[in-house]
C-alpha cells in the first residue's frame, strides 16, 4: 500500500495518529473528522494515498465508498446530508490525501454562499 510521509490520513490509516474510526473497509476507512462542524461530519479516506481526480477515475473504489456513504447518510442523517468532495486549493481541498466527507445532522443552508447571499464577483 502507498502512503506518503506528512500526510494526516496516511498516519491515521497506519495507525501513528488517532481517529475515531466507524468502518474499516478492505481498500478504505471511514472516521470522524476533528471539525466539529456538524452533528454527522465523517470523512471516507482511502486506504492508498491517491489523489481526487485518482479516486474519481477508480470506479469501483468510488462506487464503494459513495454506497456506504449513502448508506451511513440514510441511516444518521434521515433528514438529509451531503457527501462532498473537494478539488483543490480554491475547491477547499486541505489534504492532498483523496476523501469524501459526509456531513448532515442539521440543516446545511444553501449549497454555496448562504442564506440570500451573493456570488463573489
Amino acid at each position: 500500500m502507498h502512503s506518503e510521509t506528512n500526510c494526516i490520513f496516511c498516519e491515521i490509516i497506519s495507525g501513528t495518529e488517532p481517529a475515531t474510526f466507524h468502518y474499516k473497509e478492505s481498500d478504505f476507512v471511514v472516521f470522524e473528522n476533528n471539525l466539529k462542524w456538524f452533528p454527522t461530519q465523517l470523512l471516507f479516506v482511502p486506504k492508498e494515498h491517491m489523489l481526487q481526480s485518482d479516486l474519481w477515475a477508480s470506479k469501483t473504489l468510488l462506487a464503494d465508498m459513495g454506497f456506504l456513504a449513502n448508506q451511513v447518510g440514510q441511516e444518521r442523517c434521515p433528514s438529509g446530508y451531503r457527501i462532498i468532495s473537494n478539488f483543490g486549493e480554491d475547491g477547499m481541498q486541505s489534504q492532498k490525501h483523496a476523501h469524501l466527507h459526509l456531513v448532515g445532522g442539521k440543516n446545511l443552508g444553501m449549497y454555496v454562499w448562504g442564506k440570500l447571499k451573493k456570488p463573489p464577483p
